[in-house]
């Protein structure tokens, strides 16, 4: 049961890994799943923690992902989005698993290679596909959606301030030549980028677009109501989130079972149901030293439920 792994740790640094592994409560013999492959980092500790006996499935829908691929019998990677998950698993013979994984956001990797267009750094066509053979970029949205679906995009997955001039200015700019590259983006929203906070607001407006891209917040909800599923009563469901909007859905899964926060009272006592025990009622947050190692890690939020 050798575990062998491809330069995984310079794909992408596990954030936050000791306390994800000792919050999953892992059963030697249970089954896992590890719904953000990535480089493999929290995959290849799980299955430490398992015996010959224990299963590990792992989802990843970008194909640069699958070079990371751990040879050993117990475990099985996926190449698809976690929104399918109980659909694979059932192909897999699996209904029921003790133990769910995510490490949401985009991994280094895909930060780290210019021509994928995730990063304000570089100077790139707007891409930002998690899976590549997804027909919508980036470039298609800046340049085929309307004013308002633009507007919309920035408010609400990229919490700017002046999402409507910001629309506007794109929609005005494509009129006379296409929207390209990041540098095309960033000279058209100059008028309403703040000097003092260029890089924070310029990472809001790329954060929108790859939200819509990938379609991050369906997926997540679709995800999340299928983890309810499968996962075995007593089992733990451990997610790491990067920025607001994905933290809130996570905690009001954990606290009500719903994504949209809803509590449903019991008909007959009118007491309300709990779907898990919230094993942390504050997240778990990367202390100085780790984020000194992984900059990338001062934003995750690590929440962890049980299921009753």
């Amino acid at each position: 049961m050798k575990v062998t792994m491809s330069k995984t740790s310079a794909y992408h640094t596990p954030v936050l890994l000791k306390a994800c592994i000792d919050n999953l409560n892992i059963k030697p013999d249970g089954t896992y799943v590890d719904l953000t492959f990535g480089g493999g980092g929290h995959s290849n500790e799980i299955l430490k923690c398992l015996n010959e006996k224990g299963k590990l499935f792992a989802f990843d829908q970008d194909e640069d992902a699958l070079a990371n691929n751990i040879h050993d019998s117990r475990f099985t990677l996926i190449p698809q989005n976690f929104r399918f998950l109980k659909n694979y698993l059932r192909l897999n013979g699996v209904t029921t698993v003790h133990g769910i994984l995510a490490d949401l956001g985009v991994s280094s990797h895909q930060f780290d290679v210019p021509e994928r267009g995730f990063s304000i750094r570089f100077n790139a066509d707007l891409d930002m596909r998690m899976n590549q053979k997804s027909s919508i970029t980036a470039k298609s949205i800046l340049n085929d959606y309307e004013e308002i679906q633009l507007t919309n995009i920035f408010k609400e997955y990229g919490e700017v301030q002046n999402p409507r001039k910001l629309a506007r200015l794109i929609v005005a700019a494509r009129s006379e030549k296409s929207i390209v590259n990041s540098d095309d983006l960033k000279k058209i929203i100059a008028p309403c980028t703040p000097p003092k906070d260029a890089n924070k607001f310029l990472a809001k407006v790329f954060q929108a677009l790859r939200i819509e891209v990938n379609a991050e917040m369906s997926a997540l909800k679709e995800c999340l109501t299928q983890c309810l599923d499968v996962l075995d009563n007593g089992s733990r469901i451990v997610i790491i989130s990067y920025h607001s909007l994905e933290d809130r859905i996570v905690k009001n899964f954990l606290r009500s079972g719903n994504t949209e926060g809803k509590e449903e009272k019991d008909v007959i006592y009118g007491t309300v149901k709990k779907v898990f025990k919230l094993i942390t009622t504050k997240p778990i947050i990367p202390d100085e030293k780790e984020i000194e190692i992984n900059t990338r890690a001062r934003s995750a939020k690590l929440r962890v439920g049980e299921k009753i």
